[in-house]
């Protein structure tokens, strides 16, 4: 039953333009001029054949029923994305936030998430597998039936061979603002048994979602997060941090790390070298940007090189998303102009390592 056959559309080349310095290259993808809109929020891949894959959710607005899973390719060697094509829509109901992922085995997931009522609070974690390099998707099935459940973030492959799935557990009906038992937490998938088991739930004072996961050693892994709460300027709001001891099977509650936040996603990789570079908005008081890159080069302990990836004061730079491929570039996709746009930036880790910020 695999379906959804993508037909090859080429779409014009993307706008690209750069810092002063041209060490960080920014593209712009799509945008309304590709129907649909409300674009939000990006994932993006890179496959086993050297091809770059995005996916994201669009449609009429954040809460549309006639919101789908668009996915897209730049093909290696080429420079135009095949133009988005639908590739996840269940009828009559919003989908929301996709993650494109590769697991070593070459088998491609799809998660995405499909709305069951009027809020987020409401929804339920889909997924759709593709064995030829996302051209052609399984029929969908359901990770968890629980309302509320939600992902945004990669998996992890474990030390140990399990994959390790970031997700989160929102509540409240009010749309502009989360409630303060909003958590995350994580499923482990085993892949011999071919089984999703799901991990404690991570509290803290105000809420937390949508964390992003690096494991440092056999036993030790870290996690940021946004906070939850609502989207007033608040000087005390910051990137939640959690930890665990046991090879990510267990998760201390959520207290605030050094990095502020305008309650926004976050996201957490660790590169090829074993540094670790953490993409989030620098501010607690204004809007989603600036989008800054901070890297670690001591396994958490310190961040002493930082810089802003985008600066566009009036507009936003939100729900970054960031890989490292093959030949050591850092890729990191976002939205902006009102969630109208998507954008890719592309840098070295040179560009970052260096630099700091006031």
């Amino acid at each position: 039953m695999w379906k959804y056959l993508i037909a090859v559309f080429l779409i014009a080349a993307p706008l690209a333009t750069a810092s002063a310095d041209e060490e960080i290259k920014i593209e712009r993808l799509f945008g309304p001029e590709i129907p649909g809109e409300y674009k939000h929020p990006a994932s993006i891949a890179e496959l086993d054949n050297g091809d770059l894959y995005v996916v994201y959710y669009g449609g009429g607005g954040e809460y549309s029923s006639n919101t789908a899973v668009y996915g897209s390719r730049l093909a290696k060697g080429s420079t135009e994305w095949t133009r988005p094509a639908v590739i996840a829509d269940t009828p009559g109901r919003s989908e929301g936030n996709a993650v494109i992922w590769q697991a070593p085995d070459g088998i491609v997931w799809l998660f995405y998430i499909t709305n069951y009522g009027n809020t987020w609070s409401e929804s339920r974690i889909k997924y759709k597998l593709s064995k030829d390099r996302a051209q052609t998707w399984s029929d969908s099935d359901i990770l968890t039936f629980e309302l509320g459940s939600m992902v945004r973030g990669q998996p992890i492959v474990l030390n140990d061979g399990d994959y390790l799935l970031p997700v989160y557990h929102e509540t409240g009906q009010d749309r502009e603002r989360t409630a303060e038992d909003t958590c995350s937490y994580f499923f482990r998938y085993d892949r011999k048994a071919k089984t999703w088991k799901e991990t404690n739930r991570i509290h803290s004072p105000s809420g937390n979602l949508q964390p992003a996961v690096v494991q440092i050693s056999d036993n030790l892994l870290v996690a940021y997060c946004r906070p939850g709460g609502d989207f007033e300027p608040n000087p005390n709001r910051f990137v939640i941090r959690t930890e665990s001891r046991d090879g990510g099977r267990t998760w201390t509650d959520g207290v605030d790390s050094e990095f502020p936040n305008p309650n926004s996603a976050v996201d957490f990789i660790k590169l090829h070298n074993g540094h670790l570079l953490l993409v989030y908005n620098d501010t607690n008081v204004g809007d989603r940007m600036p989008l800054s890159a901070a890297i670690s080069t001591d396994n958490d302990k310190s961040y002493p090189h930082r810089r802003d990836i985008v600066n566009q004061p009036g507009d936003t730079a939100a729900y970054p998303v960031a890989i490292q491929a093959q030949d050591g570039k850092i890729h990191v996709i976002y939205t902006s102009q009102e969630r109208s746009v998507v954008n890719l930036a592309t840098f070295d880790e040179s560009a970052i390592l260096g630099h700091t910020k006031n």
